[in-house]
């Protein structure tokens, strides 16, 4: 019995440092980030309270067109010499009575203040949304320029380490040439401290890799980042279709899909609304009313005989008195606005003039949505010649290379001229590295305008 429970309790441990493993050993996707990223971004969770707020704002303008209603009471003590309120004869005595009443008003005629402010709500809770989308896209494509940024640092980190192999077998190599008398051995020194300046490098790029994932990971917002990591994806090098189209083209069909001119459109309309509602103030208002009330008292009432003789007797029942002392008022009230200090005019001036702004806020958009555009098509062109470029460079130099390591081996080379002909193609290697990623990431830019999102959204 108590070998089969060590047994189990050996089983779970097992299982759980099996599981501990395989989550901190989990690696990232682009996919996941973007969406992780999505739903617990701060930027994203207070663009999602700005449309909870819109939507609380559309519910306020909604209300606008319902009446109000008001329900009213009241109980009281009169001691001394007052005036009951029932029969109205002055009393000395103390006494209680009750009130009850309700009013109700409802706009019937304000100028279409109302109609426009829910127009203006259901405007401002459209611009939200669009918010709300713009902020998701920022945030995917922070995501993955740094998910690209870690990718180019491990490649980067890669190629210094296989660079170091081959400096140690250089290395090796060299120490043996040395002691055959073939090359001196100042070119030994200069290989160690290439060997030194290599690892060195090295160290730059296991940084320069660490803390890049910690950017990703804060950008996440992870509280455990420390042994974050994503897969090495491999994005292949293929031109993009987006980059067969024209600027113009890409444009047009911004104009259609993005969302930063449909946040300028709507804020527009927006103003449009506000000019308006504020216009509406110039108008008379009209308002329906209605109010109910009653009352009872708990003194004895004074009843007079056919004789004229009074006599107190106990009073009417509460529910009685109710009925009997209920009262009904309704009607209509216009208010016509003739002088106010110049409020109205001064209101409406200003809601011209944000209507104003929001024009040229318009525009503005425009222009910039065309300026971006043409600036990243052009660099993408760019970032794709300039990597075709470095591939042709990185050639030429391994085979400058190759033939400088031949030229050493045989003592036709000094070790400073092979450093620097291995300085020069570990350059182009990174060189490639960079302009790949640099590409990938402006093909990604392009076609995020195009509407092609970073991933498909869920």
């Amino acid at each position: 019995m108590k070998q089969t429970f060590i047994t189990k309790i050996t089983f779970l441990t097992l299982l759980f440092l099996s599981v501990l493993s395989q989550a901190q050993s989990k690696k990232w996707t682009l996919e996941e980030c973007v969406n992780y990223a999505i739903k617990n971004n701060i930027s994203i969770k207070q663009s999602e309270l700005d449309a909870k707020s819109a939507a609380i704002e559309k519910s306020s303008a909604i209300g606008g067109f319902l009446p109000s209603l008001n329900i009213n009471g009241s109980h009281s003590w009169n001691i001394g010499l007052n005036q009951n309120i029932t029969t109205g004869l002055l009393e000395n005595q103390t006494t209680q009575f009750t009130s009850a009443g309700l009013n109700s008003n409802i706009d019937v005629y304000n100028g279409m203040q109302n109609q426009n402010r829910l127009r203006k709500a259901n405007l401002s809770l459209l611009a939200s949304t669009y918010q709300l989308s713009k902020m998701q896209d920022d945030v995917s494509l922070n995501i993955a320029n740094s998910f690209l940024q870690i990718l180019f640092n491990k490649e980067n980190l890669k190629v210094q380490k296989e660079q170091l192999s081959n400096n140690e077998k250089q290395l090796q190599r060299s120490q043996e040439l040395v002691n055959a008398g073939v090359v001196p051995r100042g070119d030994l020194l200069d290989i160690k401290a290439t060997v030194a300046s290599n690892n060195q490098a090295i160290v730059v790029a296991e940084n320069a890799l660490l803390i890049s994932k910690l950017s990703l990971a804060q950008l996440l917002q992870l509280e455990n980042f420390q042994d974050f990591d994503i897969v090495d994806a491999n994005y292949p090098i293929t031109e993009s279709a987006t980059l067969l189209q024209t600027p113009a083209t890409i444009y047009a069909k911004a104009k259609e899909e993005r969302v930063e001119l449909k946040i300028a459109k709507t804020n527009l309309e927006i103003a449009e609304r506000d000019v308006k509602i504020s216009k509406g103030a110039y108008q008379p208002s009209i308002q329906g009313f209605y109010s109910f009330s009653t009352r009872a008292g708990y003194a004895d009432r004074v009843v007079f005989d056919q004789s004229g003789n009074p006599s107190f007797q106990p009073p009417f029942s509460v529910l009685k008195q109710f009925d009997l002392n209920k009262g009904h008022s309704f009607g209509f009230q216009m208010n016509i606005p003739v002088l106010n200090g110049f409020a109205t005019k001064n209101n409406v001036a200003r809601s011209k003039i944000a209507l104003d702004r929001s024009k040229i806020a318009f525009s503005q958009q425009e222009l910039d949505l065309e300026r971006n555009i043409y600036t990243a098509f052009t660099d993408a062109k760019g970032a794709m010649k300039t990597y075709e470029s470095a591939i042709i460079t990185l050639e030429a130099r391994q085979e400058s290379y190759n033939y400088a390591k031949e030229k050493f081996a045989v003592g036709m080379l000094n070790a400073f001229d092979l450093n620097q002909s291995q300085s020069l193609f570990v350059n182009a290697q990174s060189e490639v590295v960079r302009t790949k990623y640099d590409y990938i990431f402006r093909v990604k830019v392009i076609e995020f305008y195009f509407g092609i999102p970073i991933i498909k959204k869920q």
